[in-house]
């Protein structure tokens, strides 16, 4: 079965969904400990979260990036995770989807949560044919992510460098079978309706 150009793919359960994230040892490592987002967490600045393990990957190197080798799994409430969809703006204007583009830039300014669409990672990083879902988070919903939304953090760096040695000795199906198990989240249209280019 073919691809969708644009789905959500990730990790949940009845109630929670995962999301991902990676940060210093001194955020990170303390989050874990914690079991939430210490002070020196900034909750005035947007954050970025990934549902798709191999797209957090990318952007962090495995967790080899400076200020990223701590890699967090982050347990949110879907309910919480589908308030930011529904609040949620376009990152870029997309003609079609807003009557023009005063009108998106006005949507973006007031919206709490914004989506961003890129392509989805294999084993290697390197871009598939169909995006996956980043989801940005400021003012409201960035506070409401680390105080009311989290559930729980782990710490999945080792897991993140277990894979890694597994690609890099070309073991793939090894790889391949310590992956999160990711699924298509059944968000329903309505809730992508807008957020769909």
């Amino acid at each position: 079965m073919e691809e969708p150009q644009r789905r959500i793919r990730a990790a949940y359960a009845e109630s929670t969904i995962t999301v991902y994230q990676a940060y210093s040892p001194e955020i990170g490592l303390s989050a874990v400990r914690e079991g939430r987002f210490p002070a020196a967490w900034k909750r005035d600045r947007m954050t970025w979260i990934k549902p798709s393990f191999l797209w957090m990957m990318y952007r962090c190197g495995w967790g080899t990036k400076p200020g990223q080798e701590t890699v967090l799994a982050v347990e949110i409430s879907r309910e919480g995770f589908e308030w930011a969809l529904r609040h949620a703006c376009l990152s870029s204007y997309v003609r079609g989807v807003h009557p023009d583009q005063a009108a998106w830039q006005r949507q973006l300014k007031r919206a709490p949560a914004r989506v961003q669409w890129d392509p989805e990672r294999d084993l290697h990083l390197q871009p598939l044919p169909y995006r996956s879902l980043q989801l940005g988070l400021s003012a409201e919903a960035v506070r409401r992510y680390a105080d009311e939304w989290t559930v729980a953090i782990s710490d999945v760096t080792p897991l993140a460098r277990e894979i890694h040695e597994l690609v890099s000795g070309s073991e793939l199906d090894a790889a391949a079978g310590l992956l999160p198990q990711e699924h298509p989240y059944p968000t329903g249209d309505e809730l992508l309706a807008s957020l769909r280019p």
